[in-house]
């Protein structure tokens, strides 16, 4: 905040107090004030938005006791206080009589001393000097309206929401309603990850002083599918597949997700846990697409009728005498 800008701006009067107001009585004015034209009460509405920003700078200044001095000074400076020439003269003028002088600026070339006092006192607060220690000036800049730095940004929300398994997936956009009762539009990306955090920016709460709004970081959890499971850009599923297809052979169908099933060849003697591969039937995101990846099951079945029994059983003695777990346990003794 340049003082200059304090001569054309009357803080007081935007809070609607008096000069003598007292630090209890002014944060309840700016309090009320600001929840009626708070920005979050007032979604779209630019007015009440600079209305806000009004507030939020008026209230800067006058609730720290050391702007508040310097304010007072200044405003004091620009309603006739009177300074006093070299020679004894006095002018009457505001700030740029004030500076001219000092800087070479204005009609007078000659330096001026404030006669009512505290001038040493404005300049110290104002670049940083003096022994009030608590005023932010142009010497110890805070942010937004107090100070030369960057008005304050709004702070991020966090926030989460719970997607399905397609959704996830494919990719859609969805509707959320925000803490304050504010509905917005999400683009869920396809191929967003259990975890993932996705950022909205400028969804976030409102700065005070008129700088960036924060974002909403929202993190998805998406629900497990009944059939089918990520693995990067893959899908896997598991097939089950009967003992005589895993023998003999077979064509099977199998399932592709959110569309018909495909046909899929099952080689004589596949075993349980061989990868069948659809390509790009997978996740399709701007980093590629992955496949279908079909987990041959070999099915068991749980009950036999006597005579498939009997006929289980000599067709286990027709097989050769071979151990299938030798290999294993071979391996495993090293």
């Amino acid at each position: 905040m340049a003082s200059q800008d304090w001569f054309d701006k009357d803080f007081y009067k935007v809070l609607g107090v008096s000069k003598d107001v007292t630090p209890a009585e002014l944060k309840k004015a700016y309090r009320k004030l600001a929840r009626k034209y708070h920005p979050d009460s007032n979604p779209g509405n630019p007015t009440a938005e600079a209305k806000f920003k009004e507030l939020s700078e008026a209230h800067s200044v006058l609730a720290d006791a050391a702007q508040r001095k310097e304010y007072d000074a200044v405003r004091a400076m620009g309603s006739g206080a009177r300074f006093a020439a070299p020679d004894g003269r006095t002018q009457s003028g505001g700030f740029e009589d004030a500076f001219g002088g000092m800087f070479g600026g204005g009609s007078r070339q000659q330096s001026y001393t404030f006669e009512q006092g505290g001038f040493d006192d404005i300049l110290g607060g104002m670049f940083g000097r003096g022994g009030g220690g608590g005023g932010a000036g142009f010497g110890n800049p805070t942010g937004g309206y107090r100070g030369s730095g960057a008005p304050t940004r709004g702070r991020d929300v966090i926030a989460s929401t719970t997607i399905d398994f397609i959704t996830a997936t494919h990719g859609d956009q969805i509707s959320l309603q925000t803490q304050d009762g504010r509905p917005i539009k999400v683009k869920i990306p396809a191929g967003v990850a259990d975890g993932q955090k996705i950022r909205l920016r400028g969804k976030g709460r409102p700065s005070p002083d008129g700088g960036e709004t924060g974002d909403i970081v929202l993190t998805i959890t998406v629900r497990k599918h009944p059939v089918f499971e990520r693995d990067g850009l893959n899908l896997r599923v598991n097939v089950p597949v009967t003992f005589v297809e895993a023998s003999l052979g077979a064509t099977i169908e199998v399932p592709t997700l959110g569309g018909a099933p495909v046909k899929l060849r099952v080689t004589p003697g596949t075993p349980s846990g061989r990868v069948l591969r659809v390509k790009g039937r997978g996740v399709t995101t701007a980093k590629g697409t992955g496949d279908l990846l079909a987990v041959v099951q070999v099915a068991v079945p749980s009950h036999l009728s006597k005579d498939a029994e009997e006929k289980l059983t000599a067709f286990a003695e027709a097989l050769p005498k071979e151990d299938p777990r030798a290999d294993l346990i071979a391996r495993a003794k090293g």
